[in-house]
């Protein structure tokens, strides 16, 4: 059996500074993969995932529709309906004024609501088509997500390995699928660069495939960007805010952008696990001890979710989720 691999991946500070990630085989021995996914989730919040076993036939169809879909005019694109915050958009990412050099298709995955947008879509892609590719990948996404937060569990050394991936298992889970295009950024037209402006994100994890072009960058350091580079056979996690929620703050939300590449066109998806809207999110006993007792309140992912919709992207959602000194530890 083959050990998982330690090699990392370079990633290059701005000021030219080397920072390694975790590079994860899949494809190892389970036990030293749970050990890796772990300690990457709290050193990084971010890790990089080969032989993941999603199909490459799944991800070329992927591909092929998102093409299709973003190579037609405004007016087709538009008739997906308002983005804000489901459908087709262009620039405006938020609520609040957030804007970005980017179009995006953001659905929710099951397989009614794809249908759905799918028969939405038919002026600018074929729906059966668009349907059955996003039903493919989803499941094949969905089944990695499971995994991972799975040998997650293990390697933080949790009795029930399954407490977090049963979140994202339930039928009424909060699943979101987002494509995103980012055009080439052309200094001379615009001087803004950036496709998807600084945040973490409110789910429990994020599972982001891109194509060749590079632009998404992580922060694990205050205003400091890391460039990831990008590798079209691999998958990219990174862990979102109810995870670090649930481990008590030792586990990662790392925040992270997406800039645009000067010459070429960016075309990403990213698999948003979230739990079921009535979820209770708390911090799990297995991480509150005498010496770090809970930091967080309890709270719904409905409310959770609402919180995060009415702030700026780059706000820090969680300060309103903090327990103070002064609350009462016991009553969470």
């Amino acid at each position: 059996m083959v050990l998982a691999t330690s090699s990392p991946a370079i990633l290059k500070f701005e000021k030219n500074q080397e920072i390694q990630i975790p590079v994860i085989d899949f494809s190892a021995e389970r036990s030293e993969v749970c050990k890796q996914i772990s300690k990457a989730c709290e050193e990084y919040g971010f890790f990089k995932v080969i032989n993941h076993g999603v199909s490459e036939d799944f991800i070329k169809k992927m591909e092929d529709e998102s093409l299709k879909f973003f190579g037609k005019s405004a007016l087709e694109k538009q008739a997906a309906g308002p983005a804000i915050p489901w459908g087709y958009g262009r620039k405006n990412i938020g609520f609040n004024g957030d804007t970005g050099e980017i179009e995006y298709l953001l659905l929710s995955v099951n397989p009614v609501s794809i249908s759905q947008v799918s028969q939405v879509v038919s002026n600018a892609t074929d729906p059966i088509h668009f349907s059955s590719a996003v039903n493919d990948y989803v499941e094949a996404v969905k089944k990695l997500a499971c995994n991972i937060l799975e040998m997650m569990a293990e390697g933080l050394g949790m009795t029930d390995s399954s407490v977090f991936s049963r979140l994202i298992r339930a039928d009424d889970s909060d699943l979101l699928l987002r494509f995103n295009h980012y055009p080439p950024y052309d200094h001379h037209l615009n001087t803004n660069s950036i496709g998807f402006g600084e945040h973490t994100d409110p789910q429990i994890l994020t599972i982001l495939r891109s194509n060749c072009v590079s632009g998404l960058q992580i922060s694990i350091e205050d205003g400091v960007w890391i460039p990831v580079t990008s590798d079209p056979s691999a998958c990219f996690v990174n862990v979102g805010d109810l995870l670090q929620v649930m481990t008590n703050g030792r586990l990662m939300s790392v925040r992270h952008r997406a800039v645009n590449d000067p010459s070429k066109s960016r075309l990403s998806f990213g698999y948003f696990s979230g739990p079921p809207l009535h979820a209770k999110i708390t911090v799990l006993p297995e991480f509150i001890t005498l010496d770090k007792p809970s930091l967080y309140k309890h709270f719904t992912w409905a409310d959770f979710k609402k919180t995060a919709y009415s702030l700026r992207l780059k706000e820090n959602r969680l300060k309103f989720y903090e327990l103070s000194s002064n609350d009462d530890q016991h009553e969470y």
